[in-house]
């Protein structure tokens, strides 16, 4: 027996020089070391040897299992560096470029905002922001539209608590802004606004823009100058505005502002219901109210405010026919932009 355990040590460590692949390798191990291979089989055969011969065999046949199975590591890690690892065939080309992850972009929403916000920061404006779940009171009450004003309707919202809401409008950082700051006082406030309403062109979360300028004889007129400057720079210098007269509960007096159709500059087509004419914002005066709910003079100061969905002006932009599509995380859809 012990000639035997010698005979095989020599016979499989022989035949694992030769080697030179990983699947033969493999089909070694299993030969020598596998549940039905020739080292099973000469434990087995222990059982018919005598009770004295049993120890001293056994250390040499589990020494022999380990020789095997060692010379079967040494013999892979020999050949390791020149193969591809589990095939034993496909070298690896070193010289080959890494596999680099996709580049992204920002959102095409996020596109506009950064123009937007870039053409009123050179106009002296800076960035304010507030939280997105607000009380009734800087939502509605602070902004002259108590709880029984009919303004209301239109800015039916989502209730966390009684008392509380998502914010249907940015206007509400208007009110913050105030509050901590003596005028004069020019900021934009992008965020996110929330309201009952679902179709093709509203969605109950969409991205507004606010504007507010207060300062000491501030008057329509800068306010009309300061909207065609900005819609010059967003849609052309050709681009034509009309301000159409409105009604908002937080100024007085209020507009909505429309600018030509950048496809059919004014004749009218599809985009624009062949009127020529596309409805951007809506602006105005700051009430009077909403000063004194501030804490500012409103006999010394006057202001303006305005805001847009930037959503709609990414659709216009790109001729995006449906708002889901900016929401839908399609990448089919977005690396378009």
């Amino acid at each position: 027996m012990k000639s035997k355990i010698e005979s095989m040590q020599a016979e499989a460590l022989a035949e694992i020089e030769q080697i030179d692949d990983l699947d033969a390798l493999e089909s070694a191990r299993i030969k020598w070391l596998g549940r039905k291979g020739a080292i099973t089989d000469l434990l087995r055969g222990l059982a018919d040897v005598s009770a004295e011969e049993r120890p001293a065999l056994g250390q040499a046949a589990n020494a022999l299992k380990q020789a095997i199975a060692q010379a079967i590591e040494a013999r892979k890690g020999s050949f390791a560096d020149d193969e591809q690892p589990g095939t034993g065939e496909t070298p690896i080309d070193l010289s080959l470029p890494g596999r680099r992850p996709p580049k992204g972009h920002l959102h095409v929403i996020s596109q506009v905002t950064e123009e937007i916000v870039g053409i009123f920061s050179d106009l002296g404006y800076q960035v304010a922001t507030g939280p997105d779940i607000e009380t009734e009171y800087y939502n509605f009450d602070a902004l002259n539209t108590p709880a029984d004003h009919p303004a209301r309707d239109s800015h039916d919202t989502f209730y966390v608590n009684p008392g509380v809401v998502l914010r249907t409008h940015t206007s509400p950082v208007q009110m913050r802004v105030m509050e901590k700051n003596p005028p004069p006082v020019a900021v934009v406030v992008p965020g996110r606004v929330y309201r009952v309403d679902l179709d093709a062109s509203h969605s109950p979360m969409f991205i507004q823009l606010e504007g507010l300028l207060v300062d000491k004889g501030v008057s329509f007129a800068d306010l009309k100058g300061t909207l065609d400057h900005f819609l010059h720079k967003l849609f052309g210098p050709n681009a034509k505005t009309r301000f159409r007269p409105h009604f908002f509960p937080f100024t007085e007096p209020s507009a909505e502002v429309d600018v030509s159709c950048s496809v059919c500059e004014g004749s009218g087509c599809r985009l624009c219901k062949n009127t020529g004419w596309l409805e951007i914002l809506g602006c105005g005066m700051v009430h009077p109210e909403v000063f004194r709910h501030a804490g500012y003079d409103y006999e010394e100061y006057t202001g303006f405010a305005f805001g847009l969905g930037l959503d709609r002006i990414a659709m216009l932009k790109h001729a995006i026919g449906n708002i889901r599509h900016l929401y839908e995380n399609d990448l089919r859809f977005l690396e378009q932009f």
